[in-house]
């Protein structure tokens, strides 16, 4: 069978990540959380005390980062697993805050492309049918109200036993929301070829059945 690349758009905790990993799994495709990698950046430069608004600073830091993921969605800053702190709220602000900048986005942008010319992947951002994979087989634009996210998100952070605060968490997200629309370089938006699917009330079956409908038969 023909593999092809596969675009998951939206905004924060619309499900992008749930779903690409259920999908990847069912097509034997590799998932690709390109949220994970700025994440990554933010965490590091926070860890290493480098300053989120120095651009030069923190391409420089990237350069001596490896990022890498596996089979069990785990993530890797040069052999470390940081899967779970990546995914603190704090982190997740300074993600959106350290993307703005053309040389942090270009240095990712450029792995991103890389890894998936070989075909095969799904991948999950904010810019991935607009900027990183223009040319995907298949876009989807995944959308929900902030209080459909905000509870997600909330849950989410509860299961893995970490401190939450439904409030904060929803306004941090509209927080999110208008810094990933506004910024200057790759905004957040749906692209033109894209089929936008709003998951407020849908179950994870159900957006990810609406999905696997969009694909070619012989994906």
């Amino acid at each position: 069978m023909k593999k092809i690349n596969i675009a998951i758009d939206g905004p924060s905790a619309a499900g992008k990540s749930t779903i690409a990993k259920r999908l990847a799994k069912r097509l034997n495709y590799s998932h690709l959380d390109t949220g994970a990698m700025y994440r990554c950046v933010a965490y590091q430069a926070q860890r290493l005390g480098v300053d989120v608004a120095d651009e030069a600073a923190l391409a420089t830091m990237i350069d001596a980062m490896q990022i890498d993921f596996d089979s069990d969605h785990h993530v890797y800053i040069n052999g470390e697993d940081v899967s779970l702190a990546i995914r603190e709220n704090a982190i997740s602000m300074l993600a959106s805050s350290v993307s703005v900048f053309p040389a942090v986005r270009e240095r990712l942008v450029h792995m991103q492309q890389t890894i998936a010319q070989n075909k095969g992947y799904i991948m999950d951002g904010r810019d991935i049918g607009t900027v990183v994979l223009p040319d995907a087989e298949v876009k989807v634009y995944m959308v929900a109200s902030v209080e459909a996210r905000a509870k997600r998100r909330y849950e989410e952070y509860m299961e893995k036993g970490m401190d939450a605060d439904y409030s904060v968490i929803y306004k941090d997200i509209e927080q999110r929301d208008h810094q990933d629309m506004h910024r200057p370089l790759s905004p957040l938006r749906k692209a033109d070829d894209a089929v936008e699917i709003d998951t407020s009330d849908m179950s994870i079956e159900e957006v990810e059945e609406a999905i696997a409908q969009l694909l070619p038969s012989k994906c």
